[in-house]
C-alpha cells in the first residue's frame, strides 16, 4: 500500500499509517499488548485528524500489530503512581482521547485479542468493531478497584445498552467474539485469523459510497458525542483519582499484575 504524505504527517512513534483506494490503514504497533499512553493516543489522534483532511481517505481501519488489539494503559510500568500523578497523566491522555471522537471519518476498528479496559474505549470510538471468536472484550475496571475511563460511560451505552453495559462495568468479566457480536459490541463475526481482511472489506464497501454523504450521515449520527465524551472524561477522572487512593485500587492494580484473584475489602 502506498503512504499518504499527508497522513503520515500524523503519524508517530507506535503507529503505521497507509492509504490506498480510499481507505487509510492506522496500525498500532507495540506488541503484544499495544499498551497505550499520552504522546501514542496524541499520535493517534493527530493521524485521524490527518486522514480527515485528506481528500483520498474516506474511511479508516484500525488495527493492531501482534495478539491484541489493546490492553489500555499500562499500569505494570513502573512510573509514579500516585493517585495525583496518574490522574495529571490520565487527564492528558483523556485530552487527546477527545480528539479521537472528533475526527470526521468513519473508523472501523480490527479487533484481534484483547480489547481490555482502555483498549475497549479505544475500540468503541470507532464507528463499527469486527471480531473473530478469539476477540476478548472487558471492562475491567472494576475488578482494579475503580471508575471506567476513556469515554466509556458514555460510549459502551450507546453500543450495547444501559442494562447490558451495567452488567459488563459491574462485574469486569471479558466475553469473547461470539458473545460480543450477539449483544451488539462487534458488528460483525470473522474466521479465526481474518478480522483485519473482514475489516478492510468492509472499509472498502464504505468508501465506494458516495463521500460527502458518508460524512454528513456520519455527523448526523454522532451528533454531540465528542462534546459528551468531553463532558464525560472530566467526571471520570474525578472518580478514577478519588478511587486510585483506596486501599481497594492498589489490591485490585497488584492483583492484575500478579495474575490472581483480587480481595477486596471496601477500604
Amino acid at each position: 500500500m502506498n503512504t499518504s504524505s499527508n497522513a503520515a504527517a500524523g503519524s508517530g512513534d507506535g503507529l503505521r499509517v497507509d492509504l490506498a483506494g480510499g481507505v487509510g490503514v492506522v496500525e498500532l504497533r507495540r506488541p503484544p499488548a499495544n499498551f497505550f499512553d499520552e504522546p501514542l493516543v496524541r499520535a493517534l489522534a493527530d493521524t485521524l485528524t490527518a486522514l480527515g483532511r485528506d481528500p483520498q481517505c474516506r474511511v479508516i481501519v484500525l488495527c493492531s500489530q501482534g495478539k491484541h488489539f489493546c490492553a489500555g494503559a499500562d499500569f505494570a510500568d513502573g512510573g509514579d503512581f500516585t493517585p495525583e500523578s496518574r490522574a495529571d497523566t490520565s487527564r492528558r491522555l483523556y485530552q487527546q482521547a477527545v480528539r479521537i471522537f472528533r475526527a470526521p471519518k468513519p473508523v472501523v476498528a480490527a479487533v484481534q485479542g484483547g480489547a481490555i479496559g482502555g483498549g475497549l474505549g479505544l475500540a468503541c470510538a470507532a464507528d463499527f468493531r469486527v471480531a473473530e471468536p478469539g476477540s476478548r472484550f472487558a471492562a475491567n475496571f472494576s475488578q482494579l478497584g475503580f471508575h471506567p475511563g476513556f469515554g466509556l460511560s458514555v460510549t459502551l451505552p450507546r453500543v450495547i445498552g444501559a442494562q447490558r453495559a451495567a452488567d459488563l462495568f459491574y462485574t469486569g468479566r471479558r466475553i469473547g467474539g461470539a458473545e460480543a457480536v450477539d449483544i451488539g459490541l462487534a458488528d460483525r463475526l470473522a474466521e479465526p485469523g481474518s478480522v483485519r481482511t473482514t475489516a478492510m472489506e468492509w472499509a472498502q464497501d464504505i468508501a465506494r459510497a458516495a463521500p460527502l454523504a458518508v460524512l454528513s450521515i456520519r455527523a448526523t449520527l454522532r451528533a454531540g458525542l465528542a462534546d459528551a465524551v468531553e463532558k464525560a472524561v472530566v467526571h471520570e477522572l474525578a472518580e478514577q483519582q478519588r478511587l486510585w487512593a483506596t486501599e481497594d485500587s492498589t489490591e485490585g492494580i497488584a492483583a492484575g499484575q500478579a495474575r490472581r484473584p483480587p480481595r477486596f475489602n471496601a477500604r
